[in-house]
């Protein structure tokens, strides 16, 4: 049985400056300090192309109109590996995207779009066709897609594996054919050591509360059964927070988006919805975005993968050393005045250190409660960045990401808000 856990504490973050519109069915990306968001929907169909630094709370639009670049894009993915941004599906139907492939590649520090066929090692005779709503996950060094609705066939079982080293793609087959997900768009997946768990979405017209995962090692299906966990789902997101997976909004109905925000422990197997505090909810949200940046969203990998020892230490939040600093979140209806943390950086802390010249919020009614993680505000920049500045090359943006205090934000989603600027929300976990 899981041990129960504080509310958390949700927060708007309005922008500073020029941002993208509010959208749904776009994706997002975190890489370093910053999230890529591409593309979606919101009075229109879109193609621009954000991105956005966490620490100064800056958006900057960046080159979407080369050939290499996607068009008009929704219920995409985009995954990232060694400074590449992959992005995969979400084109407009029609007899041109029934013969590409739809792929593209985006160097972040060249800042430019680049054909990804351009260095294959391998003759291609089959690849993925068009799709929407699928998922993408990174495991070792590839990307795997499950499902998707395919226009003209409907919702997809089938299970991709794209190399990153030899930009090859081949068909993954369960050890046992008839065990398994089945035909899935509109659901979410994520990893965690050596598998990759996935839950929800819509079985053709039909929406989903099954829980799966996938292993890598032995490349077969098991269904996870509990007794509680979320309803059936569909336009939700799920990401990996230490041990444990987040579940959040999506809606029984595509008509019916939640604010509800789920856990499941890996390592008691078991569900928990997470409180909120009151007057601090988050709007209900369906095919928004959801990303997690710091140590504690890092994927946990096996102690087994290849990726190493050095891999694992890098990203390992046990026994990291932590240095409390006051930090008055974003004001709001009923704020709250935290104690929060900054990860302590190892060369040399004292350089970044300092006080918080934020607004003051207000204190909570009643017992303040014990925040564990970390709540990066915008209140709160100056005493993270005063050792780096925003305009910083690619090494300075790696070495603060690697100093960043755990953040999750929720980008986007359905309903759209009423504001000119895409919608933003910041979770700061307690006690887990």
């Amino acid at each position: 049985m899981s041990r129960r856990n504080g509310p958390c504490l949700w927060t708007p973050i309005p922008p500073s400056g020029p941002a993208p519109c509010d959208r749904y069915k776009h994706s997002c990306c975190a890489h370093r300090d910053s999230i890529y968001l591409l593309g979606g929907r919101g009075k229109n169909l879109m193609n621009d192309f954000w991105k956005y630094n966490v620490v100064c709370n800056e958006w900057v639009e960046l080159d979407c109109s080369c050939d290499e670049a996607p068009e008009e894009v929704e219920e995409h993915t985009m995954v990232t590996y060694q400074g590449l941004l992959y992005v995969f599906g979400g084109m407009i139907d029609s007899g041109y995207s029934g013969r590409k492939t739809p792929l593209w590649l985006y160097d972040t520090d060249k800042e430019r779009w680049l054909n990804w066929e351009g260095r294959s090692t391998s003759s291609q005779s089959v690849a993925p066709v068009n799709r929407k709503g699928h998922s993408a996950v990174v495991f070792e060094p590839a990307m795997y897609i499950y499902g998707g609705y395919i226009d003209m066939k409907g919702s997809s079982q089938e299970f991709w594996r794209f190399d990153f080293d030899t930009r090859a793609w081949s068909m993954l087959a369960p050890v046992q054919a008839e065990a398994g997900p089945g035909p899935r768009h509109g659901h979410s997946a994520m990893t965690h050591q050596d598998c990759m768990y996935l839950f929800g979405g819509l079985m053709g017209l039909r929406e989903q509360s099954d829980f799966w995962r996938w292993s890598f090692s032995s490349c077969s299906w098991s269904s996870i059964k509990s007794l509680s966990g979320p309803s059936k789902l569909v336009g939700h997101s799920a990401v990996g927070y230490r041990d444990n997976m987040l579940v959040f909004g999506g809606g029984g109905t595509q008509t019916s988006p939640r604010n509800s925000l789920w856990r499941f422990s890996f390592a008691a197997q078991g569900w928990e919805r997470l409180a909120t505090l009151t007057g601090n909810s988050p709007p209900c949200k369906i095919h928004h975005c959801s990303t997690g940046l710091g140590p504690s969203y890092q994927p946990q990998v096996s102690t087994h993968s290849p990726l190493g020892e050095g891999h694992l230490d890098r990203h390992r939040h046990i026994g990291t050393k932590l240095r409390p600093f006051k930090n008055k979140c974003f004001p709001s209806e009923g704020g709250i005045e935290l104690e929060t943390f900054c990860i302590e950086n190892e060369r040399n802390s004292s350089e970044h250190s300092g006080s918080c010249n934020g607004q003051a919020g207000s204190k909570a009614r009643g017992k303040q409660p014990a925040l564990r993680g970390t709540c990066l505000t915008f209140e709160n920049q100056e005493a993270f960045s005063k050792g780096w500045n925003c305009d910083s090359d690619s090494g300075t943006e790696e070495s603060m990401a690697l100093h960043l205090p755990d953040l999750l934000l929720v980008l986007g989603g359905r309903p759209l808000g009423g504001h000119p600027g895409i919608s933003v929300w910041q979770l700061t976990l307690t006690d887990l």
